[in-house]
């Protein structure tokens, strides 16, 4: 219709869908930042592998699996139409997004890193190690997702009632995994035990 406030209402949306494309995009990056530099820096000291092949594909699937798709229908937070256009020939990868992801896949690599480490000095097997490391990197992964809902407002601000999905994505993930921890058939695909 020609009505000024559908037209008003459509911008309100497209920005709604455009915010969550990159906190999609976000969270990827994040996750595969982690994941790499975990590996790499293990790699680079000389370290036996954190995690393995099979290991990082079931990662994958419990910390981006459903937590993307959740992402895909976070609501408004009213402040869309506060902030001017944004350029036609602005990059969906600018400064925030980067820098955003580097923090927190560097933070959740250097955690990760800095528990594999000392779990092996400890006397730990190294797959008893790997295991414990899936689980922490399930977790700081699965806490990131609700990092990821919004580029401006703490995690602790904004209210879980605008995305009750990702609560129960999250929950779902983390009951996976656990449970994939005590079935026989995924300890023996992922190396992985209680």
């Amino acid at each position: 219709d020609d009505n000024f406030a559908t037209i008003v209402n459509g911008v309100e949306e497209g920005r709604i869908a455009y915010r969550n494309i990159r906190n999609v995009i976000y969270l990827l990056i994040a996750a595969g930042i982690a994941e790499v530099a975990t590996v790499g820096l293990a790699v680079l000291v000389g370290l036996p592998l954190p995690l393995l092949p099979a290991q990082l594909l079931w990662l994958n699937i419990v910390t981006n699996g459903i937590q993307d798709v959740a992402l895909a229908f976070e609501r408004g937070h009213g402040n869309e139409l506060a902030s001017p256009p944004r350029r036609p020939d602005e990059s969906v990868f600018d400064r925030l997004m980067v820098e955003r992801g580097l923090l927190a896949g560097g933070w959740m690599a250097a955690v990760g890193f800095g528990a594999f480490v000392l779990m092996l000095e400890s006397g730990i097997t190294v797959e008893m190690a790997r295991s414990d490391l899936l689980l922490l990197m399930v977790l700081l992964q699965n806490v990131d997702a609700f990092n990821a809902r919004s580029e401006t407002l703490s995690a602790f601000r904004n209210p879980l009632a605008n995305n009750p999905l990702l609560a129960a994505g999250v929950c779902a993930a983390l009951l996976l995994h656990v449970g994939a921890m005590h079935v026989p058939l995924m300890q023996r695909v992922l190396d992985i035990g209680p």
